[in-house]
């Protein structure tokens, strides 16, 4: 494998962020398509770089641990991904639906499921997933830098295991002028999917794919099992969960509390701020008694930045989007606009990190700016 490092490494150039992201932390190859296991996951949504220098390893051994390792659905928890460590196998397909996961808000996936529940029974099968998924993947590649055919192609040999027809079964041209939110584009394209010979060939890809650990988690060994929508909302809160677990316990050294400056840290990660120690000087002087922040507030905080949106919107309906504003008012708004209620300390917290010049105010627009950042762990 290590001779094609060279090529590998020049394909970087070609690829999008969260492409190059998949790419560097991906440790399993099969067949020419590359695969992340369980904790190459895991790490790729809490650190900077790769823990390991990079080995491919051959996906094959790793395919068939799955199948006797995966627990059923109904058997999952918030340590899934921590037990499986390296004994399982990710598409990078799967890895965007994961992050989706991590980054959105609960009611988007109850849309998208009932989309997908094309007989209405209220269970996902196998190929309706697999259709969730393809619209998943069309949508990323709307977004494909334009440059070498002869390289994308190769790219999409290693992301997706296979040459995609140019004239793809979306249709895209024209699309990318109006800038929709993400449900918009999947309810949109989900209809036309369904609609479209995508679900005729979803048999294609059923039998083509090979298992992977969130297939054998959803469907069974088999992949006969239908997935109910309470099952796949208990994964979802695990994995958020399980993440925020990870980020927590690697500050908190075993306390039940890590610190506000740590709290600061996870926040600026990811984000596009230059200058992090003038955020933290700023905390520093503020903040004079350390108080600590617990996982349940630091979970709450990261449920309210999953509803983002809905947040900015009420803002903009108090109009208070180009004023800053005051604790009570931002904690409302919280409230309001997410159901998540943040503590009087998380808040107090937040403005000190932000409120550079200590007027006990937040300026919005900056504030909403730096979480969409981190809300995408810096893939803007």
């Amino acid at each position: 494998v290590t001779d094609s490092r060279s090529d590998l490494e020049d394909l970087h150039l070609y690829a999008t962020p969260r492409e190059q992201r998949f790419r560097r932390f991906a440790s399993l190859e099969f067949e020419g398509q590359l695969y992340m296991t369980p904790h190459d996951f895991i790490q790729a949504v809490t650190s900077d770089e790769p823990k390991r220098k990079q080995e491919l390893y051959n996906a094959k051994t790793a395919r068939e641990n799955i199948l006797m390792e995966t627990p059923p659905v109904w058997k999952g928890s918030s340590k899934l991904f921590r037990n499986l460590n390296e004994k399982g196998v990710i598409s990078y397909t799967e890895y965007l639906f994961l992050l989706c996961i991590l980054t959105k808000p609960h009611a988007g996936f109850r849309i998208a499921f009932n989309m997908f529940d094309t007989d209405g029974n209220e269970m996902v099968d196998k190929k309706e997933f697999l259709v969730l998924q393809e619209i998943f993947r069309k949508k990323n590649e709307k977004r494909e830098k334009r440059g070498d055919e002869e390289k994308r192609a190769m790219l999409r040999l290693q992301l997706y295991g296979y040459h995609t027809p140019t004239n793809s079964v979306l249709k895209t041209e024209g699309e990318d002028l109006v800038p929709r939110s993400y449900w918009d584009t999947l309810r949109r394209s989900t209809s036309q999917a369904l609609f479209s010979d995508l679900a005729e060939r979803a048999d294609d890809y059923t039998s083509s794919l090979s298992d992977t650990t969130l297939l054998v988690h959803f469907f069974g060994k088999k992949g006969k099992a239908e997935l109910n929508f309470e099952d796949f909302y208990r994964f979802m809160d695990n994995l958020q969960t399980e993440v925020l677990e990870i980020e927590f316990l690697s500050y908190s050294n075993g306390m039940n509390t890590i610190s506000e400056e740590d709290f600061a840290h996870i926040l600026l990660r990811y984000t596009n701020v230059e200058n992090t120690s003038s955020y933290l000087e700023n905390m520093r002087g503020s903040i004079p008694e350390e108080k600590g922040i617990t996982f349940e507030e630091f979970r709450s905080f990261f449920q309210f930045l999953n509803n983002l949106e809905d947040f900015t919107i009420a803002m903009q309906m108090y109009n208070f989007a180009s004023r800053s504003i005051g604790q009570d008012e931002f904690k409302r708004a919280v409230y309001v606009a997410t159901g998540v209620k943040l503590s009087p300390h998380l808040v107090n917290t937040v403005f000190k990190i932000f409120d550079v010049d200590r007027d006990d105010q937040l300026s919005y627009k900056e504030f909403i700016g730096i979480m969409k950042d981190r809300l995408n762990r810096g893939f803007r």
